[in-house]
C-alpha cells in the first residue's frame, strides 16, 4: 500500500499510465460521458455533474472543479459511503514524444484516522485492470459507436477475493492464460472471445469478445468488508452496440446473481 500522508491530514495515492493518442484523443476518452462508458462504467457529464453508474442502483456523484481541457480537470464526491470525507480526484494528461501520453490519476481525502486508507488502496489495486481496458479501448475501439453495461453481485463465504475467484473462474468455465479461447458455458448468454489479460493475484481478468459481442468483458473480483463484490464490465462496440447491449444487459446480472445469491 503506498497511501502518503501529510501533517495536514490529507491522504492520497497516485497512478498511471502510458496509453496511445493525441492530449485531444485522450480528453475525449477520459473527461466525456460517451468516453468514459467506452472503457470504464456509464457516466454521463451535465454541466459541471459527473454521474458515474458502478453497478445497478449504485451512482457516484461528482461535481467538476478544475477544467483544463485536454490536460486537467478535477472533481470531488462526496457520496462515498456514510461518515465518509468528500474524495477529490484530480485527471492529467501528458503527452510524450511518439504518440502517447501518461495518464495520471490521483484520489485525495482529508481524514484525522486511518478508517478510510482501505478505501484508497482498494482503488490503488483497481487501476491496473482498469488501465488495461482504457489501453485497449483507445487502441482497437477509439471513436467507435459503444455502449457498456455492467453485471454485479455479492458473494458471501469466500473470505477474499482469492476464495471468490476459483468460483467465477469454475462457473464461466474461464481459461486463465493469455490468449485461450473461451465460450460462455451452456445456460449463460451467448458469447466467445479469448483471454487478453489475467491479474497476477488472480482477481481480475480481461477477455476480447469477437461474438455475438464485439468488445471487451473485464471481470473483478472485489473485497468489501465481509462481502466479496463479482463484477462484470461488458463494453460493445459497433453501430449496432446499443441494441446488443440492452438484449443481454438482464440476461447477464440474472444468470450471474443466481451463481452467488
Amino acid at each position: 500500500m503506498s497511501i502518503k500522508k501529510d501533517e495536514s491530514g490529507k491522504r492520497w495515492i497516485e497512478v498511471e499510465t502510458e496509453v496511445p493518442g493525441t492530449p485531444e484523443e485522450v480528453w475525449q476518452a477520459i473527461a466525456t460521458g460517451e468516453g468514459i462508458s467506452s472503457w470504464f462504467v456509464p457516466t454521463k457529464i451535465e454541466g459541471d455533474t459527473i454521474v458515474s453508474q458502478f453497478a445497478p442502483g449504485m451512482d457516484g456523484v461528482a461535481k467538476v472543479t478544475v477544467w483544463d481541457p485536454p490536460n486537467h480537470f478535477a472533481a470531488t464526491s462526496e457520496n462515498m459511503g456514510p461518515g465518509a470525507p468528500p474524495m477529490a480526484t484530480e485527471w492529467t494528461v501528458q503527452a510524450k514524444a511518439g504518440g502517447t501520453c501518461i495518464v495520471r490519476v490521483v484520489h485525495s481525502l482529508f481524514a484525522s484516522t486511518d478508517d478510510w486508507d482501505g478505501q484508497l488502496s482498494g482503488m490503488e489495486n483497481g487501476w491496473p485492470a482498469i488501465f488495461r481496458v482504457l489501453r485497449l479501448y483507445l487502441t482497437e475501439f477509439k471513436g467507435q459507436p459503444s455502449a457498456s453495461f455492467q453485471a454485479v453481485a455479492m458473494a458471501t463465504g469466500y473470505g477474499s477475493e482469492a476464495g471468490a475467484w476459483p468460483r467465477i473462474t469454475e462457473a464461466l468455465g474461464l481459461p486463465s492464460e493469455a490468449g485461450a479461447k473461451w465460450t460462455a458455458p451452456a445456460g449463460a448468454p451467448p458469447i466467445k472471445g479469448h483471454v487478453h489479460w489475467t491479474a497476477p493475484g488472480a482477481n481480475a481478468q480481461i477477455m476480447m469478445l469477437d461474438g455475438p459481442l464485439s468488445g471487451m468483458l473485464m471481470l473483478q473480483a472485489c473485497g468489501m468488508g465481509e462481502q466479496v463484490m463479482v463484477f462484470m464490465g461488458f463494453f460493445v462496440f459497433g453501430q449496432d452496440a446499443k441494441d446488443v447491449a440492452d438484449s443481454v444487459a438482464g440476461p447477464w446480472q440474472d444468470w450471474l446473481q443466481q451463481r452467488f445469491a
